[in-house]
């Protein structure tokens, strides 16, 4: 295990310290096709009351996204995209109080939901798809996730997969951190994820997993999301059926605490006063400081 680099994001309403204890980012699928929760809070009505839900389970962050990029996906277009999102932002703005990021690869889509209140853009990405979100997190002043994402959503899974996963994400997100700064993204401002389960085979997961204090040396805080992924569901298997992502709680309780003891700063997730729990207890694991503040 490794002691966590403490990091502090800029956003526009607030300072964020990374590092003391991990961060909890709760998800928000307003899709009606995400892998585990598609249609479920298509209805602005419904996604609000989640994400104020979320918010008193425990979230320190909500992650809002309009484009379902699971495995086999083929995209959104941009009106579709803008016209689940913004809704949903307007009904938070002056409500929720943790900080929104927008789950997005279009430059247009991070621009507009900015506008109506989101403080952080989500680029899983990469900055491949539309490499203009960096320019516009830049002259927003918002700070930037770069995930690593081996091929496109449509195709991921079907590899070919890299030989090194390890050298190939640590590749990537170089090549995107490079495209950042050149738009003017300061340093400070970056936050890297791995992108378990996006173009990765089911034992590269794990290996990522297992490896994750060697991204941690890039020097920039770190983002984890497994929660209730496809490579959970086939650990679990029975009779050669995988397990359906309502019962991948444990499992993704599993890898959420060996992300933490990894070094991740922020853990992306869809059971979030499940996983504060478990933060909770692998925050004492990492750094026995860090329990302190809960007696």
């Amino acid at each position: 295990m490794i002691k966590r680099r403490t990091f502090r994001l800029e956003l526009p309403a607030c300072t964020l310290t990374l590092g003391p204890r991990t961060l909890l980012m709760g998800v928000l699928n307003v899709t009606p096709d995400s892998f585990s929760d598609g249609g479920k809070f298509l209805d602005p009505q419904s996604a609000i009351e989640h994400a104020l839900e979320m918010e008193r389970a425990g979230a320190d962050l909500l992650d809002i996204g309009g484009e379902s990029t699971r495995p086999g996906s083929t995209g959104t277009p941009t009106e579709t995209e803008l016209a689940r999102v913004l809704p949903v932002l307007e009904g938070l703005r002056g409500v929720l109080k943790i900080p929104i990021a927008v789950d997005t690869r279009k430059s247009q889509v991070a621009e507009a939901a900015i506008s109506a209140g989101a403080q952080i853009v989500n680029d899983i990405s990469g900055l491949r798809f539309d490499p203009r979100i960096a320019e516009v997190a830049h002259r927003r002043g918002v700070p930037l996730i770069l995930m690593h994402m081996r091929g496109e959503p449509g195709t991921m899974q079907k590899g070919p997969f890299a030989r090194d996963v390890m050298k190939d994400v640590a590749q990537g997100l170089r090549a995107s951190i490079r495209k950042g700064r050149a738009a003017g993204v300061r340093k400070s401002q970056m936050v890297i994820d791995p992108g378990i389960g996006f173009g990765k085979s089911f034992e590269q997961n794990y290996e990522l997993l297992r490896k994750l204090r060697e991204l941690a040396k890039l020097g920039y805080p770190l983002l984890v999301g497994t929660s209730r992924k496809g490579f959970l569901g086939a650990t679990l298997a029975r009779n050669g059926k995988p397990a359906p992502p309502e019962e991948r709680l444990w499992a993704t309780a599993a890898t959420v605490t060996a992300s933490i003891l990894g070094g991740a700063h922020i853990v992306r997730v869809h059971d979030v006063a499940e996983m504060a729990r478990v933060a909770r207890v692998a925050d004492c694991l990492l750094d026995p400081a860090s329990c302190r503040s809960f007696r």
